[in-house]
């Protein structure tokens, strides 16, 4: 490797969490960062990846699961059917296999430098610098999304563009993925090919979205956990990622279309960049951030993410909202077919194999609460225990019980916010009051302990589905979310309970908590047209 060069596969780019109780080669201890090279050799050593951001962590799975594929010989169904046997196999010799391993960072160790002047960069495009202005190039607070630019908001930091702090290159590899997944729509810097020159990128295909994994003991289940059969069609050489393909992709022609899950995960980007590095090639010092297809999107095709239909037929992955806990997800992700809804949710086709690796697989959900274009709100980055062995194809008795207690919990939560709307419309005498700081704080009462009665009542279940020891029992868990609704509804209310025009709103309102309506003749004494005077005293 060339001096001053920074590969990726053996420079410290990935920062992971080891095992506890790992024997340390020196008394200097384990590196809080590997290449990628280590990381696939020493995966069933490593007990999780340790990336901070939501939304980078989601895009390097992808990326893991594309090389866990390579190496592992797990690219095709193959003549005789046999890759979850074969998957399997890789589980039982407890590690990835290290010749093949090795043979793979061999063939494409020139495709993984994250520098490459007058090569070909790691997902990057080498032909930025002659197709776009280069005054005008991105500068690094804009690569690196935590960072304000412009005239955006500060997250965690304060940086001006005028002396920006120069983002280490491990931190520059993380952040170009997170522009491949997460990058915003609108415009862009102008790039020309042949001869017409345009600035308008597309969103990136997990823009908004909050996507699911299957989380094991260590990073090597993790790994085998997250791949996805690949489909009967699929040939392993022609389903291929960016860094292994001959030819950099054609701005100017239609999307190369996915041949299979590895390219379906890595080759979906709807931008392209060029990280300039610093003399020492250790930071980067500038990039190139602009459009990868001219007026062309990609279908939006991913196995990690719950698929919903709209009204008008339209499929869309369920958003990322940082105000929605887990396991509100919880039956979407274990079984076939959720409790019916007007969304229809599905379940990620990885769910369906996910349980053949281990029972005791966690969930975890990762995702960027934003809107399409500029707008970022929130990383998401939450697990939920050992859950899977409740995944309906491994015990199909439990599917009752898991999708109710989700109903239950959701139905009170909708019913409160109803109520403390109404209670507040009419107290104000106002039809068209929103309450929603009632609302709000009824939310922040609600569903925290909503959550805990969830999961306290779903480790309970029994696997016959039967009630178990105080597990689910439908009567007694409408009960439980029903008196968690009335006790915030009662402590948001209390205050204006003291009048009699309050008392009366309050009472009224409650109703909406058990489902029912007050009759007209109440309603129409709560109208904002009553003429009834408030008693003073």
């Amino acid at each position: 490797m060339p001096t001053g060069a920074y590969n990726l596969i053996h420079q410290p780019c990935v920062p992971v969490r080891w095992k506890p109780g790992l024997a340390t080669p020196d008394a200097g201890g384990l590196p809080d960062l590997v290449g990628l090279r280590e990381l696939l050799l020493r995966s069933h050593d490593i007990e999780s990846l340790a990336v901070a951001d939501a939304p980078a962590h989601a895009a390097l799975l992808r990326i893991l699961y594309a090389l866990t594929a390579g190496v592992a010989g797990l690219t095709e169904q193959g003549p005789e059917g046999d890759w979850d046997q074969r998957r399997l196999d890789v589980l039982y010799a407890g590690r990835l296999p290290p010749i093949e391993v090795e043979a793979y960072f061999r063939e494409f160790e020139n495709r993984f430098f994250l520098f490459a002047p007058g090569g070909r960069p790691w997902m990057q495009d080498p032909r930025l610098p002659e197709q776009c202005d280069r005054a005008n190039t991105a500068g690094v607070n804009k690569l690196i999304v935590t960072r304000p630019s412009g005239n955006n908001h500060s997250w965690f930091r304060h940086d001006t563009d005028t002396a920006p702090v120069l983002p280490t290159a491990s931190e520059a590899f993380l952040s170009l993925l997170v522009w491949h997944y997460h990058g915003p729509s609108g415009r862009c810097s102008s790039r020309e090919v042949n001869g017409v020159k345009s600035a308008s990128a597309t969103a990136g295909p997990l823009r908004t979205a909050l996507s699911y994994h299957p989380e094991g003991t260590s990073l090597f289940e993790t790994l085998l956990a997250g791949l996805v059969p690949p489909e009967d069609d699929v040939v392993g050489r022609e389903d291929l990622c960016p860094w292994e393909q001959e030819d950099l992709p054609d701005p100017d022609h239609p999307p190369r279309q996915s041949r299979g899950p590895r390219s379906r995960h890595t080759a979906r980007s709807q931008h392209a960049l060029l990280l300039l590095p610093d003399e020492d090639s250790t930071h980067v010092r500038d990039a190139f951030i602009t459009w990868a297809y001219r007026g062309e999107r990609m279908p939006r095709e991913d196995d990690y993410l719950i698929w919903q239909t709209s009204q008008q037929g339209n499929r869309y992955p369920r958003p990322a909202d940082a105000g929605r806990a887990l396991w509100r997800d919880l039956d979407a992700l274990l079984l076939r077919h959720p409790p019916a809804g007007s969304a229809h949710p599905q379940q990620p086709r990885v769910f369906h194999t996910a349980v053949q690796v281990s029972e005791n697989l966690r969930v975890r959900a990762l995702g960027f609460d934003q809107e399409g274009q500029a707008k970022d709100t929130q990383f998401i980055d939450a697990s939920t225990p050992v859950v899977l062995g409740y995944a309906e194809d491994n015990d199909p008795r439990t599917v009752p019980a898991v999708g109710r207690l989700r109903q239950f919990g959701e139905l009170y939560g909708r019913r409160l916010d109803r109520a403390v709307k109404r209670a507040w419309a009419a107290y104000v005498r106002d039809a068209k009051a929103d309450g929603a700081a009632w609302a709000a704080e009824a939310a922040a009462r609600y569903w925290p302990r909503a959550e805990a009665e969830f999961w306290t009542r779903f480790r309970l279940l029994d696997r016959t589905g039967d009630v178990a020891d105080g597990g689910f029992d439908p009567a007694a868990t409408r009960r439980a979310f029903l008196r968690l609704a009335e006790v915030a509804y009662d402590a948001v209310t209390e205050p204006v309970t003291r009048t009699v025009r309050g008392a009366k709103a309050v009472s009224q309102a409650r109703l909406d908590l058990y489902g029912t309506r007050p009759t007209t003749k109440a309603a129409a004494s709560l109208s904002p047209r009553a003429k009834t005077k408030e008693p003073t005293g």
